[in-house]
């Protein structure tokens, strides 16, 4: 079976690692992948395609090194096979035209200010990832009892193709 990966793409290490384990929740039945600035994100992009999985989520901070993580949404969302992705900013230095600009170019998602609480970032992972399945091909059975349940069923309900 693919799996579904998680991107957090962060460039402060402790930031990063702080992200990496309030998902952890996640771990068991998703892909959880790391990178620090935009190129890594794009190398761990290939490997997860590469390895015939899926980027479902990135969680990406707005300040990079080299470019901003609008600029990076940006560039994925003007590609078709990155167009389904969810995407989420997660910053704290995210002014008002780069939110405007990350919504109207990036096609994010969803805006998650730091510092965030695990909850918090718990049921936006969900909601993400919820709609991933809910609009991909993917058989939402494996995810009934991790994500939204009771939405995923009516799927399968509505006769979704299940492998």
């Amino acid at each position: 079976m693919n799996r579904i990966a998680i991107l957090t793409l962060e460039d402060e290490p402790e930031v990063r690692q702080a992200i990496m384990r309030d998902l952890e929740p996640f771990a068991r039945s998703f892909r959880l992948e790391g990178a620090e600035d935009a190129e890594d994100a794009r190398e761990v992009l290939g490997a997860i395609e590469q390895d015939g999985d899926l980027a479902g989520l990135i969680l990406c901070d707005h300040r990079l090194p080299g470019t901003t993580g609008v600029d990076f949404l940006a560039q994925l969302e003007r590609a078709e096979e990155h167009r389904p992705i969810r995407k989420v900013l997660v910053t704290g230095q995210a002014d008002h035209e780069d939110t405007i600009r990350a919504i109207n170019a990036g096609g994010i998602h969803h805006y998650l200010p730091k510092p965030w609480q695990p909850e918090q970032l718990h049921a936006i992972v969900r909601e993400q990832l919820t709609e991933f399945v809910l609009a991909s091909d993917v058989d939402p059975m494996p995810y009934v009892a991790v994500l939204d349940g009771a939405r995923l069923m009516g799927k399968i309900g509505r006769g979704s193709r299940i492998d």
